[in-house]
């Protein structure tokens, strides 16, 4: 017998006694069916755009797929060939410790429909840091939260009553004090600033309601790609998320952040939320944030730099956008050299770089203080309520002096 026809007999053989435990192993509340139909599925939802899982035509029922993925792994069936079942299921098991129904979240239902996902999203976050002390990167997450649901409650009701202090208004006081500096200095300001001056004070609820939709889907996105291995981990650790990598689900860069947490370490966890923060942003959401940015015409760059003004992560420590890279712009004055001093950021959140530069220098360095060097400390930051907490970090709640910042934050002087 030739390789190639033994490794077709193998793979039939494999298919065979797939079919054949289903039903010795299966049981008994779970309808009989061959397993074979989760062998080699693809994942038709791998960015979280709609309801359901990784696989919009598989299960979403957690006794169902777990007796699914027993029978497949006694069959000796290779990991690449039931990644999308191992990843669905670990998907439902985190889904449902977060009390998320995956059916029922949809991003494209807006955000008043999921609203009390978005909350459970980040709760789900801060109780899986308090389930395991290495788990880090959930507790930024949550932390981090805070404020990203604050600006999500934020956009919801700017966009519903575009008169209220808020996008307009932000938008309207950028132009006003641009409109008193010298025309050579205001000419030098990066687009962004220009487009919130000129064409912030335009926006419509259509065009909010459509970013609004691009955040739920990176937020989806992120829960998808970063709950199932922490919750294999939980369940079976390291051996548990190699099986999820080596179904295609997780690369060499995300096993060496486990590896550091599974070490125990201080270096090693410092190690791991420094990668699990970097596969966050740089490669589950990286492509989604370039697309938003681009989307709508202007509507993407005015829309991703409102929230990077207004951005405040409530992290002990860390700086605001704007604190972290204030914008200055120098120009020449009536031939003297001049500076303008500004409260703006000099930098979009949605750009890859300098976004990374953010959580790398700033964010991630001032959590890992708090856990790390300041252990005691850390529970009055991660075992309070959310939405107490979160409300605080509201746009609308800090308008008085948001709108302080903004408008008097400039300064001119020599250059």
């Amino acid at each position: 017998m030739t390789t190639r026809s033994q490794r077709i007999f193998g793979e039939v053989i494999a298919a065979f006694l797939v079919a054949v435990l289903a039903f010795v192993h299966l049981p008994a509340h779970v309808s009989a069916q061959p397993y074979a139909v989760y062998l080699d599925v693809a994942a038709d939802n791998p960015h979280g755009e709609s309801a359901g899982g990784f696989s919009t035509s598989m299960t979403t029922d957690r006794d169902e797929l777990g007796a699914a993925l027993d029978v497949v792994r006694a069959a000796g069936v290779a990991p690449e060939r039931y990644g999308t079942l191992a990843r669905q299921y670990w998907l439902v098991v985190g889904a449902q410790n977060a009390g998320i129904d995956l059916d029922e979240w949809e991003p494209a239902r807006g955000l008043e429909a999921n609203l009390e996902t978005v909350d459970k999203v980040y709760v789900n976050y801060l109780r899986l840091y308090n389930s395991h002390d290495g788990f880090w990167w959930t507790g930024m997450a949550g932390m981090a939260g805070m404020s990203f649901a604050a600006g999500f409650w934020d956009l919801d009701e700017v966009g519903g009553v575009l008169s209220v202090p808020g996008v307009h208004e932000v938008g309207t006081g950028v132009g006003d004090a641009l409109g008193g500096v010298p025309w050579e200095l205001a000419a030098g300001m990066p687009r962004d600033v220009r487009l919130l001056a000129t064409a912030g004070p335009t926006l419509t609820r259509p065009d909010v309601d459509w970013y609004l939709h691009r955040l739920l889907i990176m937020q989806r996105n992120i829960f998808m790609d970063m709950v199932p291995m922490h919750e294999a981990y939980l369940a079976g650790g390291l051996p548990a998320v190699r099986e999820l990598a080596a179904g295609g689900a997780y690369d060499e860069y995300a096993l060496e952040a486990w590896r550091g947490l599974d070490e125990g370490s201080p270096d090693g966890r410092s190690e791991a939320l420094l990668r699990m923060a970097s596969r966050e942003q740089n490669q589950i959401i990286a492509d989604q944030w370039d697309a938003t940015a681009a989307g709508r015409g202007d509507v993407g760059r005015v829309l991703t730099y409102i929230t990077t003004v207004g951005g405040s992560p409530d992290i002990p420590g860390a700086s605001t956008q704007g604190g972290f890279r204030p914008l200055s712009v120098r120009a020449d004055v009536n031939g003297r050299p001049t500076v303008l001093h500004t409260p703006l950021p000099a930098f979009n959140w949605a750009d890859r770089e300098p976004r990374w530069e953010y959580i790398e220098q700033d964010l991630v360095p001032a959590f890992r203080s708090l856990v790390r060097d300041r252990p005691a400390e850390a529970p009055g930051y991660l075992d309070v309520g959310f939405r107490p907490r979160a409300e605080q970090n509201r746009i609308l709640a800090r308008l008085p002096v948001f709108a302080g910042q903004m408008t008097t934050g400039w300064a001119i002087g020599p250059g």
